[in-house]
């Protein structure tokens, strides 16, 4: 499938004009108002929600592997979770989860 350089723009130009009004709403036209106490109970969820499906991809098909399950991956993924739910510490998941994938990597291949 082959696209126009004008398609390709137009699709980068339109992107680009929906993010930024979805950040006008936000911070321009309601930035210097308080939120209800419900809209940003819902709001602290957004990075908890959004993750996992960034993430899950990359784990499940990665690009390394030619999109195939790769157990490397999945177990580090797994040590990943069990270190949040253990240390509850960001900082602490991202490096021990790193240091697990590496150490599999390197280790098993």
């Amino acid at each position: 499938m082959s696209f126009t350089t004008t398609q390709i723009w137009s699709v980068i130009v339109g992107l680009g004009l929906g993010s930024y009004l979805l950040r006008l709403s936000f911070l321009g036209i309601i930035g210097n108002r308080d939120l209800p106490e419900w809209l940003l109970r819902h709001l602290r969820h957004t990075a908890v929600a959004i993750m996992p499906g960034m993430i899950t991809p990359l784990i499940l098909f990665p690009q390394a592997a030619g999109g195939t399950l790769d157990p490397v991956r999945m177990i580090a993924a797994l040590a990943t979770v069990a270190i949040s739910f253990w240390t509850k510490s960001a900082v602490l998941t991202i490096f021990g989860g790193a240091a697990v994938l590496f150490a599999l990597h390197f280790g098993i291949g």
